[in-house]
């Protein structure tokens, strides 16, 4: 399958967490990642294997000069925000940096004749489940800007499809998590907003206590229930999209997901199992948009693609990513905070 991918594949948003994962898969897969990010949220130090443009991806200028420069074949698209309580305070930002900023990509990609995008959808397009686990024909009634922002992305890519013969693979993650086997890459957010490198960090002591957001919903113990998938499996699925689409796949749309969740008690029962240390936590009230449980009916994606997580299970993503914490977190963010 390895023939049938592009040799310069363009990453926006490559100098992220799951973007830098997936230039490494795609560099071991025989290709040359192109990354283009505008560092506001990613890290030059996470570009290892391909070149690297600082550039945001409105303008259309550099853009089509990337695509120029490095006979680009084909685009894994993650540039954008992506959280959801910023979403609620800031709602301009996301329409403007996800939807106009994905607008303008195409219109690039339209003009050099790429045809072939694996975008970086999400969950948060389902909004409150109606029923568990989530498949990929579940109503999407987003409960956030952002979680709207990723539909309306997803919906303009269709009709691209439709129009003007696009291929897209949009592919709906459930919650991102690890760090790199290799100890390569790891999460680096400041503030960090995801839940495990929280807990995490709580156990180390680098912050006093990590919040529990809800301890009143209907789940087995009344925190929060996600599915958590390892970012190397992420990065995975989306080298096996992309080989999916070069090899005449028709646009889809998949979820990737473990098909289990797991309670916010429970992460904090793991990193304290893993790291050997106490975690102190505050229970505070649930935040708005979020659901009670989000886990992924992923078999459409094991049919399609032949991907299934390999390293998913909730002991292994919190080992790599204590294991990256442990091994020099605070050195990681300073380096990546002066680049």
């Amino acid at each position: 399958m390895e023939s049938s991918l592009p040799r310069s594949i363009l990453i926006t948003g490559g100098a992220g967490f799951i973007g830098s994962h997936s230039a490494k898969a795609l560099s071991r897969a025989g290709c040359d990642p192109v990354v283009v990010d505008d560092l506001r949220t990613g890290h030059r130090s996470s570009v290892r294997w391909g070149p690297f443009f600082e550039a945001d991806i409105t303008d259309q200028q550099a853009l089509s000069g990337v695509f120029e420069s490095h006979s680009i074949g084909a685009v894994i698209h993650f540039a954008g925000s992506a959280y959801v309580g910023e979403s609620m305070e800031s709602p301009q930002l996301y329409f403007q940096n996800n939807v106009a900023g994905t607008l303008s990509l195409l219109e690039v990609m339209l003009e050099h004749g790429v045809k072939s995008i694996v975008f970086s959808s999400s969950c948060a397009t389902y909004g409150q489940p109606k029923s568990i686990p989530i498949a990929e024909d579940h109503p999407q009634r987003p409960m956030s800007p952002y979680g709207d922002s990723k539909l309306m992305v997803e919906r303009i890519l269709l009709w691209y499809a439709r129009i003007y013969g696009l291929r897209c693979a949009m592919l709906r993650y459930f919650n991102a998590a690890g760090a790199d086997l290799d100890g390569e890459l790891g999460e680096m957010h400041d503030p960090e907003p995801h839940i495990i490198p929280r807990v995490i960090s709580a156990a180390f002591g680098t912050v006093p206590s990590v919040e529990v957001y809800g301890t009143d919903y209907p789940t087995v113990d009344g925190t929060a229930v996600r599915d958590y998938i390892h970012v190397t499996d992420l990065a995975d699925a989306h080298v096996a999209a992309m080989q999916y689409l070069e090899a005449g796949g028709t646009s889809i749309a998949l979820n990737l997901g473990t098909g289990k969740g797991h309670s916010v008690r429970q992460v904090i029962s793991t990193v304290e199992h893993v790291s050997g240390r106490k975690v102190p936590f505050r229970d505070l009230p649930r935040r708005e948009g979020d659901p009670a449980e989000l886990v992924a009916d992923a078999r459409k994606a094991a049919g399609v693609l032949k991907w299934r997580p390999r390293h998913s299970d909730l002991q292994t993503i919190v080992k790599s990513a204590c294991d990256w914490h442990s091994s020099g977190l605070t050195q990681h963010s300073v380096t990546a905070r002066r680049q």
